[in-house]
Order: C-alpha cells, then structure tokens, then sequence
C-alpha cells in the first residue's frame, strides 16, 4: 500500500515565523527560508503523522490534512498530576496477584486500554493493537496452554542424557523444574489457576510479526496500561509467563485459539479486583551487584 501524502499548508497570515514546527519536525517537513521570510512546507511525502507541528503552532498556523481542528485540545499544563503525586503512583505500583471475585468495570478496562493506545510507538508507527480477553474458558485455556507448553520443555531438560550435559550450565532453569510441577498439579488437580490467578480479563499488546519495534512498542503501551491500572484501583500484573510460553510456540497454537493472524503478543498483564490494596510501599533499593 502506497504511503498517504497529506495536505499540509502554511497559513502565511496567520504564521509568525517563530519556526517551532521546523524544530520540532523530525521528518523534516518544514523549512525556513531566509531570501522569503518564511516558513514553508517542502517534504509533505516525509510526514509520519505525529502531529507535532500542529500541536506545537501557537497561532493554529499549520494546516494538516489528518488533523482537523476538531482533532486539537488544548489544555493547561497545570492541570497535569504534581512530579510528587506522579512519583508517589510510580513507587506504590505493585504487581497484586490477589484477586476479588468482585465485578471489573468495563468502563475501567476502556480506560487502561486508551492509556495503551497513547504510548509513543517508533517511527510514530501507531502499530501496537490491544486485546482483551474476558471469556472465562479462554483465560483458562491460556493458562493450561503456558503450563503444557512448560511442561514439554520440562520433559526434555530430564532426559537422563541432556540433563547431563546441560545441568550445570542451566541450574536456575533445573531448579524451577519442581515449582512447574506444583503448578502443574495445583491446575490439573485442584482447579487453581497458578499462573493467571483466576483474571477477570487479559489484555494482550500485538503488534506486526515484522515490526521492527514491536517488542519496545508494545512494552512502552504495557507500562502506561499498568500506571492507569493502578490508578483506577485494579489489581493486575504482567503476563511474564505467557509470553515466555509463546516464545516456544512454534505452532502459534495460542494465536490461533485467540484468532489473531499476521500479528504477534510481544506482552499482556491480567486485570481485576483487588481482595486489598496495599497502604505503603517498600523502597526498592538499587542493585548493587
């Protein structure tokens, strides 16, 4: 599919000159020059739809084609959280594993998926999708698909003739081995969920499989979704587990369960309600090794 040129127009009455749009312009769109005085558009082809010129012109000076003036809010920046309260939000996040029975919002999970959306994205790509997944049936096969997917490579590390060889180069990966197998019982035969918790719902960040940076895009909307989540109060933590057991999924049998086709789960947390919230935090000191 052909790049879209857009329509991109300085309005020389209204334009003051200041060249912001030209320094904030990363594709180069705008030049100044100096024997006219003027600002002008010389590379509409190169526009990555950003929408930093528009946003940054203090006289609505700039005209684009993909963003209409019913497509600007201006806003106060002092409406915008204080550093301590954003920092305090940042610091109290946990990952919270105890999950309510209690009903979660959709009106919530709108909220942390908008949040997701407005992550930066390389090369303003806007390529990251978001799926939720609330179906109870289809978080329980997520659940038995990491643990079945664990298990195989679990049966592979014992064989008496690999384990020989890779035992003492792999030992962290060797200790896990009997954990893997309490969850493998604790699902099978009792019913609980030791990898999702019983979620109320799953939300998924895809992006192409031939994205360049669809692992940093879909991580950048990860962590917006996590702050917004914590905010509204929904307990929720990041699907590490699941999104390892998808990197050994050469059969894409997960994808093709959730019916997603040409795109790939580069990360994804739970949501639902808190049994509690935490009241204080612990400081996380720096590692010093």
């Amino acid at each position: 599919m052909e790049k879209q040129v857009h329509f991109i127009r300085i309005n020389q009455a209204d334009c003051i000159r200041c060249r912001r749009c030209v320094r904030i312009c990363t594709a180069k769109v705008f030049d100044f020059s100096s024997a006219e005085g003027a600002v002008r558009v010389v590379q509409p082809e190169s526009c990555i739809e950003c929408g930093h010129c528009v946003d940054i012109c203090p006289k609505n000076a700039v005209l684009h084609s993909f963003f209409p003036q019913e497509a600007l809010h201006s806003y106060d920046i002092h409406d915008f959280p204080e550093p301590d309260r954003l920092m305090l939000l940042m610091k109290a996040r946990r990952s919270n594993r105890a999950f309510s029975d209690k009903v979660l919002p959709e009106d919530y999970v709108d909220k942390i998926k908008e949040a997701a959306l407005c992550a930066p994205t390389a090369q303003n790509s806007r390529n990251v999708r978001v799926l939720v997944v609330s179906d109870p049936e289809k978080i329980k096969a997520v659940t038995a698909f990491s643990l079945e997917t664990f298990t195989r490579a679990m049966r592979i590390l014992e064989n008496p003739l690999i384990k020989f060889f890779l035992h003492k180069k792999m030992r962290q990966v060797y200790a896990m081995i009997p954990k893997f197998k309490k969850m493998n019982e604790a699902f099978y035969q009792q019913g609980d969920d030791p990898v999702l918790h019983h979620a109320k719902a799953l939300m998924f960040f895809l992006a192409p499989a031939n994205s360049r940076f669809g692992l940093a895009d879909c991580n950048l909307a990860y962590q917006n979704a996590s702050l917004m989540a914590e905010s509204l109060g929904v307990a929720h933590f990041y699907t590490g587990f699941v999104i390892s057991a998808l990197q050994q999924d050469r059969k894409q049998r997960l994808y093709r369960l959730l019916g997603i086709e040409k795109m790939r789960i580069y990360a994804g947390m739970t949501l639902a309600m808190p049994e509690f919230r935490f009241e204080r935090y612990a400081d996380r000191m720096p590692q010093t090794r």
